[in-house]
């Protein structure tokens, strides 16, 4: 909504929120300020919340790192590569970044990925023909991947040039009782940004200011580039253990830009299949969507921060609480059988 549309609505205009809409005050408004915060606010806020925190946690208690990481990540890089890809060392640069596009597919369904687009979920309520529904989405996601690949190539040529020396290329084995250097590196980056998302979660259900609210009314897409930058800041903490092959073949290379091209091409290999299936939603629901959230504006405010704040708490307590447990420095964390 631009700012000549929020100033030409009048005092005695209708709302048409809905009945579950909170009451306009000083946390609610009727205009949205960011792509992630549209202003129509539900009733019944503590219960959303405390129901995804909930829903986050039960993904922590039954998601499988070694079936996403093993049985789908690596069977999907060694078909792609025509070999085994963990026991085949990267021979020359053109193998590297091939390796980099391929592992990044193979991680598409690694955890991080799946919080990150369920979050962008929302985005796919565009109106108009099926064309223009798969046209409408592509727009956020090119920005998307402005940030991403900021972020991804910075980071990777950081590796290029120091890499050796970082966390992550550590090889020390993970004790009982202990963590090893990329344990840690990895506990403050996904910490960090579950907590971040859980913020933007809050936001959207106008618990918290909007931290979009200012830069959005010049640069409406900010909040995509960010959230770009938010995947690409997975590749620094993530231990799926054909990152960490290209990494460490990064690092030992010494080469600034090969090291941005791999990280960047990582980053875009993990957002290829989920982009894929984003459009393919849009296309085919796209609409029906968009009717469902303009008859009750409240529900795209309720999917945007259920998405955000189940991706925030799943990624903070997996990766900062069961860790710790895993680790036996707390006495437990609950898991499944097969977790």
């Amino acid at each position: 909504m631009t700012q000549a549309q929020r100033s030409s609505q009048r005092p005695d205009a209708p709302d048409l929120r809905g009945p579950d809409a909170a009451p306009l005050g000083h946390d609610a408004t009727r205009s949205g300020t960011s792509a992630f915060v549209n202003g129509h606010f539900p009733r019944r806020r503590g219960l959303i919340i405390l129901l995804s925190v909930l829903g986050g946690f039960l993904l922590t208690v039954i998601w499988s790192a070694e079936f996403v990481d093993r049985t789908i990540g690596d069977n999907v890089a060694n078909t792609m590569l025509g070999h085994d890809a963990k026991e085949t060392p990267i021979q020359g640069i053109a193998a590297g970044i091939l390796f980099a596009f391929v592992s990044g597919i193979a991680g598409t369904f690694t955890a991080c990925n799946i919080a990150a687009f369920g979050a962008l979920a929302p985005l796919t309520g565009t109106t108009g023909s099926r064309f223009s529904r798969i046209v409408a989405p592509l727009k956020p996601l090119a920005w998307m991947s402005v940030g991403m690949v900021a972020v991804s190539a910075a980071y990777g040529a950081v590796v290029g040039l120091v890499g050796t020396s970082m966390p992550q290329f550590s090889t020390a084995p993970n004790a009982p009782g202990g963590l090893s250097p990329r344990s840690i590196q990895s506990m403050v980056v996904f910490g960090a940004i579950g907590l971040i998302m859980i913020y933007l979660g809050l936001a959207a259900l106008g618990v918290v200011p909007d931290p979009f609210a200012r830069i959005a009314r010049r640069f409406p897409n900010a909040p995509m580039v960010f959230m770009g930058a938010l995947i690409a800041g997975f590749l620094i903490g993530r231990p799926f253990a054909l990152f960490r092959q290209m990494f460490r073949d990064a690092a030992e290379s010494g080469n600034p830009l090969y090291g941005a091209a791999a990280f960047m091409l990582q980053s875009l290999g993990n957002i290829v299949i989920m982009a894929v299936l984003f459009l393919l939603l849009a296309w085919l629901a796209g609409s029906r969507l968009q009717r469902w959230f303009s008859a009750r504006p409240s529900r795209l405010a309720v999917l945007t921060a259920v998405a955000f704040i189940v991706a925030g708490a799943f990624t903070f307590l997996y990766w900062d609480v069961r860790l710790l447990a895993r680790r036996e420095i707390i006495p437990w964390y609950p898991t499944a059988p097969w977790a």
